[in-house]
């Protein structure tokens, strides 16, 4: 009984002696920036298929976790159907009204608005997903600037298509020339400059955020990471999910109102002729 009392000791003053170091070790902040720099490169691999070399990163293992893992959750939300919904339920149907709400602020109606957001939702969730998946010390892949250029391009592209559903091409090109016909190369060029400040914009705030945390974990890795990370990584990425979506309602808005003005008034788009003015009509004056 005395040796096994005397073998608990020995181990419990190892033990704490390897914690006590271990813990030390934890705090010295080394060489900060090339740890800083060794989390933000990306991890890539090559794999051959034949005669061709696929390229996989981080960024697209992680936004497979976190789409699979978005649509879990959602899916778990939904649940089964009930005469009554549940408070799942309920945040759910008040989430899908405030988009379709949104929209119809844009200057939608009903049912361009409810078609509108089952996309708009799926951004947000998406994105919103790969955002708050670093808070589980995953690089989240909007620090890969493809990640956020990709959602970009998606979105304009959807933007065009969904705007010429619901207005038609002529309401489309009336979009691009309202209030002046000079104003259609800067409104050509708007579709290159609105996916990039989307791009930008969500890439910036992810990659900064995340830079930031890494820095966090390094110098002061115990209990502050995560009440801090509650900040930068889930409230931060939910609300660049939310600009994301909102900013692609407010396009698609842009262009549906102006084709809606036009189906309900052409005659305020069509241009003056101007009168001679003759002598009889000065005369008359």
């Amino acid at each position: 009984m005395l040796q096994v009392a005397l073998f608990a000791g020995s181990w419990i003053s190892e033990f704490w002696q390897a914690f006590c170091t271990k813990f030390a070790e934890a705090f010295k902040p080394g060489d900060i920036g090339a740890e800083i720099s060794e989390g933000i490169l990306q991890v890539q691999k090559y794999f051959d298929i034949g005669n061709f070399k696929v390229l996989i990163t981080d960024a697209v293992i992680v936004t497979w976790i976190a789409v699979i893992a978005s649509v879990i959750v959602f899916r778990l939300m939904v649940g089964k159907e009930t005469i009554r919904p549940n408070t799942k339920q309920t945040i759910l149907w008040m989430l899908v009204d405030l988009i379709i709400s949104s929209a119809m602020g844009f200057g939608m109606n009903r049912k361009e608005a409810e078609e509108v957001a089952p996309m708009i939702m799926t951004f947000g969730i998406i994105i919103t997903g790969c955002n708050c998946i670093s808070y589980f010390k995953f690089a989240p892949p909007a620090k890969n600037v493809g990640f956020p250029v990709a959602c970009a391009i998606v979105a304009i592209i959807y933007v065009i298509a969904i705007s010429i559903k619901f207005v038609g091409l002529k309401g489309f090109w009336v979009s691009l020339t309202t209030p002046l016909k000079a104003m259609l190369p800067f409104k050509i060029l708007d579709f290159i400059t609105k996916p990039a400040s989307l791009a930008l914009r969500l890439f910036g705030n992810v990659f900064g955020s995340f830079v930031f945390m890494e820095f966090i974990s390094i110098t002061v890795p115990i209990i502050l990471p995560g009440i801090v990370g509650l900040w930068f990584d889930i409230t931060d990425g939910l609300l660049q999910a939310v600009i994301f979506s909102y900013l692609t309602m407010s396009y698609i808005g842009e262009i549906v109102e102006v084709g809606h003005e036009f189906e309900e008034h052409p005659e305020e788009f069509k241009k003056p002729k101007k009168k001679k003015e003759t002598e009889e009509a000065r005369a008359a004056a």
